[in-house]
C-alpha cells in the first residue's frame, strides 16, 4: 500500500523539484516596453538594456525604431558553458538564430514534449503559448539572438512582455486553487510556494543518464496533458523537430563579392504563419550590396562580424515628414533597422569584411528592388520616359543603362572609406555649425544677458525715481500735513483767543452789568434809602400829625408804612 502511495505521489514529487529549479523572479521576463529604451533606427552593442546577468549568463534587449512603424523587439541571449535558461511561457511569435556555440532547446506545445540539439547557423522559430527552455552544452558558450511578434499581423512586442515565467504564472494563483487544481496535498503545494526564487540564468542540470530529461517530459505531458504516448513517442517526436542551417545550405546567390542567404517557409516549416523571414548577408573585403528597397518587409539587421557603411536614402515626399538621408558605420553587436520602401545600400571596408543578418517582417513575396545592373528595375522602363524624369537627354539614359553589369554583389573598393570620409565632413560641419551656434547661442546669451541687465538698470533706475518720487511725494504729503496741522493749530490758537475774547467780553459784560447792577441796586438801594428816610421824615411829620391828630389818620399812616 505505501509502495503505491510512493508511485502516485512521484509525479508530484517531480513537479515540486521542477517548480523548484524552474523560480524565475528576474522582472526580464516579463518585460514591459517601457523597461527597455527605444534608442532609434541604429542601435550600438553598448547600448543594449541589460535584462538579466549572473555567472552563467545574461541577456540583453533591443527596442529598435525603424522611423515609421513603431518599435520591434530583439533579445539577445547569452548561455555559458553547462547554463540553463529555465522554463518560460512565450507570449509572442519568436524567431531566432544560433549565433555561435551549440546546446539543446526543449519546449512544450499543446500534448507534445520536443527537443532540438542547437548549433551555430540554426534558425528556428516558436509559436506564442510555447513553454521551452534552453540548455548550452558542456565546453561551448551559447549566443542567441531572437526577435519577438506580437501577432502574425503585429511584429511589435506584446503589452505583456515578451514571455514569464512558468513558476511566476503557477504561483500567481492561492495555494487552494492550486490545491483543487493538482489535486495534490497541501503539504506538497507549501513546498512548492517555498521553493527560493532563482535568477533566469543557472547552472545547467546534470546530463547523468539523461534521467532529468525522463522526469522532465513526463511532467510536461502531465501538465499539458497526455494522450497516453509513451517515453518512446516522445523521443520519437525529436526528430520530426528540425532546424534549418545557413552553413549547411547553398547560398542563393554567391559571387566573389560574398553571398546571400534568406530562410523562408519553404526552408523552414517551423516559421509558416509567421510574419517573420530571416536572411544573412557576408560581404567580402571592398564590398558592397548594391542599392536596393524592399517593398514589402522592414529589415531589422544585427551585425554578427566586422564592420561597414549603411547608407539609407529617404523615401517620402511628405513635407511633415521626419526622415532624411542619413549614412552610418556599423560594427559586431550593432542593430539597425531600415523601413520598407526606403532605398539602402551595405558596404564593407577594403580591410574588413561585412556579416550581417536580419529579421524581415513579411509574410508575402517580397521581391528586393535593384537599381543597378541587369536586374535594375531601371531596365524595364521606357528610356524616353527616364530621360524625361531625369532631365536629361536619352542619349544619356542609354549610357546610364548600357553596362549591364551584376546587380546584387558588386565590388566597391573605398566606396566605405568614401561614405566614412564623407561622414566624417559631415560631422566636422555638424561640429563647425554646432560651434556657430554655440558661438551664437553664447552670442545671444550674452546679448540676453547684457539686454537683461541693461533692463535691470532700466528698472534699477525706474525703481529709484519712483522711490524718489514716492520720497518727495511723502515729503510733500507731510509739509502739505504739517501746514494742515499749523493751519487747524492757529485757527485752533485763534478760536481759543477769540474764545477767550468772548469769554473776557463776556465777563467783561457780566462784571459790567454786575456793575450796573450793583449801581441799580445801589442806586434803587440809595433810592429806597432816601425814600425810606424821606418817608421816614413823612412818617416823622405824619406820627408827629397822628400825634395830634385822629386815631384813625394814624391807622392810615400805619398801613402806608408797612406797605413800603
Amino acid at each position: 500500500m505505501l509502495k503505491k502511495a510512493v508511485i502516485l505521489l512521484l509525479p508530484f514529487l517531480v513537479l515540486s523539484f521542477y517548480f523548484l529549479i524552474s523560480s524565475v523572479t528576474v522582472h526580464a521576463t516579463g518585460l514591459k516596453e517601457d523597461d527597455v529604451p527605444i534608442v532609434g533606427p541604429v542601435v550600438k552593442k553598448d547600448q543594449r538594456k541589460s535584462l538579466v546577468s549572473t555567472e552563467y549568463g545574461k541577456i540583453s534587449a533591443v527596442d529598435i525604431c525603424d522611423g515609421e512603424s513603431g518599435s520591434y523587439h530583439l533579445q539577445f541571449i547569452t548561455l555559458e558553458p553547462n547554463a540553463l535558461f529555465l522554463p518560460v511561457l512565450l507570449h509572442t511569435d519568436m524567431v531566432f538564430y544560433v549565433h555561435t556555440g551549440s546546446g539543446r532547446l526543449g519546449w512544450a506545445n499543446e500534448d507534445e514534449m520536443r527537443y532540438v540539439k542547437l548549433r551555430g547557423g540554426d534558425v528556428y522559430r516558436l509559436k506564442p503559448g510555447t513553454v521551452f527552455f534552453v540548455q548550452s552544452d558542456l565546453q561551448q558558450k551559447l549566443r542567441i539572438d531572437s526577435i519577438f511578434a506580437n501577432s502574425d499581423d503585429d511584429l511589435h512586442e506584446s503589452s505583456n512582455g515578451a514571455y514569464t515565467s512558468i513558476r511566476d504564472t503557477v504561483l500567481g494563483f492561492d495555494k487552494r486553487i492550486l490545491q483543487a487544481a493538482f489535486k495534490v496535498p497541501e503539504e506538497l503545494i507549501e513546498e512548492i510556494i517555498s521553493g527560493t526564487n532563482q535568477p533566469a540564468i543557472v547552472h545547467g542540470v546534470p546530463d547523468t543518464e539523461r534521467t532529468f530529461w525522463k522526469w522532465e517530459a513526463e511532467l510536461m505531458k502531465g501538465i499539458l496533458g497526455s494522450k497516453g504516448h509513451g517515453m518512446s513517442d516522445v523521443n520519437n517526436k525529436h526528430e520530426k523537430s528540425k532546424t534549418f542551417n545557413i552553413f549547411r545550405v547553398k547560398p542563393d546567390f554567391e559571387n566573389c563579392n560574398g553571398w546571400i542567404t534568406t530562410v523562408t517557409k519553404k526552408d523552414l516549416k517551423a516559421i509558416k504563419g509567421s510574419q517573420i523571414g530571416l536572411f544573412m548577408v557576408n560581404l567580402t573585403k571592398g564590398s558592397m550590396m548594391a542599392p536596393h528597397w524592399n517593398p514589402m518587409a522592414t529589415e531589422i539587421m544585427i551585425v554578427l562580424q566586422g564592420q561597414g557603411v549603411v547608407q539609407v536614402v529617404c523615401s517620402s515626399t511628405v513635407k511633415e515628414s521626419r526622415c532624411e538621408n542619413r549614412r552610418f558605420r556599423v560594427e559586431e553587436g550593432d542593430v539597425f533597422a531600415v523601413p520598407r520602401f526606403h532605398p539602402m545600400a551595405q558596404m564593407a571596408f577594403n580591410n574588413d569584411s561585412l556579416v550581417f543578418m536580419g529579421f524581415s517582417t513579411t509574410r508575402r513575396k517580397n521581391h528586393q528592388q535593384f537599381l543597378a545592373g541587369k536586374g535594375s528595375v531601371l531596365q524595364t522602363l521606357d528610356k524616353q520616359v527616364l530621360a524625361a524624369s531625369f532631365n536629361v537627354t536619352n542619349k544619356t539614359i542609354y549610357q546610364l543603362l548600357a553596362p549591364r553589369g551584376e546587380s546584387i554583389l558588386l565590388d566597391c573598393t573605398s566606396c566605405a572609406e568614401e561614405e566614412e570620409r564623407i561622414m566624417e565632413e559631415e560631422r566636422q560641419e555638424a561640429r563647425e555649425r554646432e560651434e556657430e551656434e554655440e558661438v551664437k547661442k553664447r552670442k545671444e546669451e550674452k546679448k540676453r544677458e547684457e539686454e537683461e541687465a541693461r533692463k535691470r538698470e532700466e528698472q534699477k533706475q525706474a525703481d529709484e525715481e519712483q522711490r524718489r518720487q514716492q520720497k518727495e511725494e511723502e515729503l510733500a504729503r507731510q509739509q502739505e500735513e504739517q501746514k494742515q496741522r499749523q493751519h487747524e493749530e492757529e485757527a485752533r490758537r485763534q478760536e481759543e483767543k477769540a474764545a477767550t475774547r468772548r469769554e473776557q467780553a463776556g465777563a467783561t459784560r457780566r462784571e459790567e452789568q454786575e456793575t450796573q447792577k450793583r449801581e441799580r441796586e445801589q442806586s434803587e438801594e440809595a433810592g429806597r434809602s432816601e425814600q425810606q428816610r424821606q418817608e421816614k421824615k413823612e412818617t416823622g411829620r405824619e406820627e408827629h400829625e397822628i400825634g395830634s391828630g385822629s386815631e384813625g389818620e394814624r391807622r392810615r399812616v400805619l398801613k402806608k408804612i408797612w406797605k413800603l
